[in-house]
């Protein structure tokens, strides 16, 4: 099993002398050596690979993942759909607001609880999704990985997200 000591992924158990000079290789390389640095940079090339891709749809990288997610499920609670996406209210409402000036969701308030604010797709915003649907293939291609690279990657990443967030809870 791997645990991360003092920001570094230590291999074993036990420590040995071959994790000492892992740690301090890793502490000499700074910003390079870590973990979190390489994921802010993948990150961001991400951002960077879709930007040319959404252009033409009138998106943004976090619009275009908010339109994702009510393409999957439509009329999603703004609660429902901030968690499912990790945004807080603050994160989310601009761009809900962005997306509905733009013609492609319409926010309304749950008839059953007025407190509530769903949101639907409109016709604009369904038609939308077909003609995104080469972006997650050029994305595919863009990474150069085998979709079984990506299912190993993938599954490593919720796989860390997964413990650092029940680091925080605890």
């Amino acid at each position: 099993m791997k645990e991360i000591e003092h920001g570094f992924v230590m291999t074993g158990a036990e420590p040995n002398k071959n994790d000492e000079v892992e740690s301090r290789e890793a502490a000499a390389g700074g910003l390079d050596a870590m973990l979190c640095f390489a994921i802010y940079g993948a990150a961001h090339a991400f951002t960077r690979a879709y930007k040319p891709l959404l252009e033409p749809l009138g998106l943004t990288y976090p619009q275009y993942l908010v339109m994702m997610a009510l393409w999957a499920e439509d009329g999603q609670k703004v609660k429902a759909l901030g968690d499912r996406l990790g945004l807080d209210s603050g994160t989310l409402s601009p761009l809900l607001k962005r997306l509905e000036q733009s013609g492609l969701v319409k926010r309304k308030r749950d008839a059953e609880d007025e407190r509530q604010v769903k949101i639907t797709l409109t016709p604009q915003g369904l038609e939308l999704k077909d003609r995104s649907a080469g972006v997650m293939q050029a994305i595919g291609k863009a990474t150069g990985c085998s979709l079984e690279e990506v299912g190993t990657l993938r599954a490593a990443l919720v796989g860390l997200k997964d413990r650092l967030e029940g680091a925080e809870e605890k």
